[in-house]
């Protein structure tokens, strides 16, 4: 009998920065629009909601914010037909602007959303395709939380210029510094568990490939995260996996306590864009950090390495 091949993949914990751009504009908001006759909201009223995703106006794609606003100034005060997504299926509805009385532009009374961009830390690399995993969690808009439709993405170099120490009732964060000359990596999907993609080479790959281990290879007790949380260098900190939820299905797989003294000192435990930083435990890669406790910044969340890879598509 064969044994089961057993995967490889390389940790990384560099920070990067990511930008996102959606397929479709996002619908985050609304606000009144002084008319003639008194303040509006044509948006809203036509039955658009927050968290629709605008694909379409009068049967042309738009995924622009300012493919949006040319349309609306093209049709003026006519009505149009809006096609949207929401909750995974098409609605439409018709709209009419409004001129507003301020500054003379035909307005719909709606915030829109059609990137985003952050720094976060890339999980694994994988030598023989270039793929990559980061985050072990979804990019999600700010103001509705929803996961953000993705038409592309890239990921750029970063360094980290200086960091916010997280505190009881404050997550801290990484402050980086991207580097704008060329992408270093394309991105692919953007989904629950993690956004993936190919890197254009494996410079940022400094570490050996490990076994990825699988669920029931994970045990509570010692292990190390890889982070760069200052410049551009990776360490290795001691943390504990102080439980398991095996059939959690939302990137809180495990939990974790830091206890480096060192990593405690310099950013109080977990900060927003360690997110992705490889978990190791018994010379495998178990997973990643995806959450922190809001009300004790030294504890978190981390998912596992096997969910990140089934929602890449690998087997």
């Amino acid at each position: 009998m064969t044994a089961p091949e057993v995967r490889t993949l390389v940790p990384v914990g560099k920070a990067v920065g990511i930008k996102l751009f959606s397929d479709g504009v996002l619908v985050v908001g609304f606000s009144q629009i002084p008319a003639e006759g008194g303040t509006v909201i044509p948006a809203k009223d036509c039955g658009l909601r927050e968290g629709d995703v605008i694909t379409h106006i009068n049967a042309e794609e738009v995924d622009t914010i300012e493919e949006v606003q040319g349309q609306i100034q093209e049709i003026g005060g006519e009505k149009m037909s809006i096609r949207a997504v929401r909750d995974g299926k098409t609605v439409q509805v018709t709209a009419q602007a409004v001129k507003c009385s301020t500054d003379g532009v035909y307005k719909l009374g709606a915030w829109l959303r059609d990137s985003m961009a952050g720094i976060g830390t890339v999980t694994y690399y994988d030598p023989a395709t270039g793929a990559f995993g980061a985050l072990g969690h979804g990019i999600n808009d700010v103001d509705t939380a929803l996961l953000m439709p993705m038409e592309s993405g890239a990921l750029l170099s970063a360094t980290v210029a200086d960091v916010k120490k997280g505190c009881r009732g404050e997550p801290g964060e990484l402050h980086g510094e991207f580097d704008m000359s060329g992408d270093i990596g394309v991105l692919s999907a953007n989904t629950s568990h993690g956004i993936f993609g190919t890197l254009n080479s494996g410079d940022m790959a400094a570490m050996e490939p490990v076994e990825v281990a699988t669920a029931d290879q994970v045990e509570t007790g010692e292990a190390l995260i890889c982070s760069n949380v200052a410049g551009d260098q990776v360490r290795s900190y001691k943390v504990e996996i102080t439980k398991i939820f095996p059939e959690a299905d939302d990137g809180r797989d495990l939990m974790l306590k830091v206890t480096d003294p060192a990593l405690l000192e310099q950013t109080g435990g977990i900060v927003q864009g360690m997110s992705g930083s490889p978990i190791l435990q018994n010379g495998r890669l178990v997973g990643a950090v995806t959450h922190v406790l809001i009300g004790d910044p030294t504890q978190g969340y981390g998912i596992l390495a096997e969910h990140m890879l089934e929602a890449a598509g690998i087997e």
